[in-house]
């Protein structure tokens, strides 16, 4: 049956995943939760009083993908620039709690560390207060974190560029990852340019329509736009993740496949495409076909959004998603 030979194909593949050496380069995140309950309209304001109950921080951005693959076992480290701030010190104390390699992380006087603050009230996010800067780092800072980067890539499985357009990403910092055997990139469609060549991008539907200048509004538009970024990008795959309709792939010139999402109740999406690129890279860094790995990294994408807040995916709750849902076609 389908579903069996793929929940056997998935297990054998958590296996491969434990121990590969994973670098994640990207903008890094701090992202705070303050979690409550409303029972009253402000008299200052026609806006909501959440009374708090509780408060708690998670690694957000590029470093939310190093969480997602310490949850399936790789080894990770992870690159990229903090403000030398009490922000920045909480983001390097949390790798150090998922036994991420910080080693190539640099702290920077000129910048603070990206937070986002969400607060949530009845599992409903009432408002968001970002603090960041997207100006590009300076030519010093960039030379000094790509030769933290050149020396790590050349000793790695698989590289993931998680890009949030917070200005780290340059020619200089994509070179130098090249002589990793996979390079897969989470793009943001003013620096797409910059990945030109690596094995795999993976934008979301609103993102591949703006790189690719084609807008996506059913599946033929979808198959343009993805044929437009492949030609265009002169990379191996092209992964578009659609939300509630699943994921797209585009690995030759025929039709894409395209698998439809298993998510049973979605509460947040925060993450889920952070999770798709880390499980998918882990995937075909352990020498899964591309069709398989982009079924296990559905599955994974479809366990964090039944779950609030920035997650992860375990290998037993993915495997657990796919005997639920019956598995599907490899």
């Amino acid at each position: 049956m389908p579903e069996i030979l793929l929940e056997r194909g998935a297990r054998a593949l958590f296996e491969r995943m434990r121990g590969l050496r994973v670098l994640v380069v990207g903008d890094v995140m701090l992202d705070e939760w303050v979690w409550g309950s409303v029972s009253r309209i402000s008299p200052e304001a026609p806006v909501p009083v959440v009374a708090v109950g509780d408060h708690s921080f998670t690694l957000g951005g590029a470093a939310n993908v190093a969480s997602n693959l310490r949850a399936v076992g790789a080894r990770v480290t992870f690159a990229g620039a903090v403000g030398d701030d009490a922000e920045g010190r909480r983001v390097l104390g949390l790798l150090d709690a998922v036994e991420a390699d910080r080693r190539a992380v640099i702290a920077l006087g000129d910048r603070p560390t990206t937070r986002k603050t969400r607060i949530v009230a009845h599992n409903q996010q009432v408002v968001r207060a970002d603090w960041e800067s997207d100006a590009p780092l300076s030519a010093a800072d960039t030379s000094r974190l790509c030769a933290l980067v050149r020396t790590v890539a050349a000793d790695c499985d698989a590289v993931v560029l998680s890009d949030y357009a917070k200005g780290l990403f340059s020619r200089d910092l994509v070179d130098a990852v090249r002589t990793a055997p996979i390079v897969a990139v989470d793009p943001k469609p003013r620096n797409m340019a910059l990945f030109t060549g690596v094995t795999l991008v993976a934008p979301n539907a609103a993102e591949a329509a703006a790189a690719s200048g084609v807008p996506i509004k059913d599946e033929a538009s979808l198959a343009r736009a993805g044929h437009a970024l492949r030609e265009r990008l002169q990379c191996s795959y092209v992964v578009i993740t659609r939300g509630e309709r699943g994921v797209a792939l585009f690995a030759n010139d025929g039709p894409p496949l395209l698998v439809p999402s298993v998510a049973r109740t979605v509460y947040d999406v925060s993450g889920a495409g952070d999770t798709v690129i880390a499980v998918l890279t882990a995937a075909l860094a352990a020498k899964a076909p591309v069709e398989l790995a982009l079924q296990v990294a559905n599955f994974a994408a479809g366990v964090v959004v039944e779950k609030l807040g920035t997650a992860t995916a375990s290998p037993d709750e993915i495997l657990a998603l796919v005997g639920n849902a019956g598995g599907g076609d490899v």
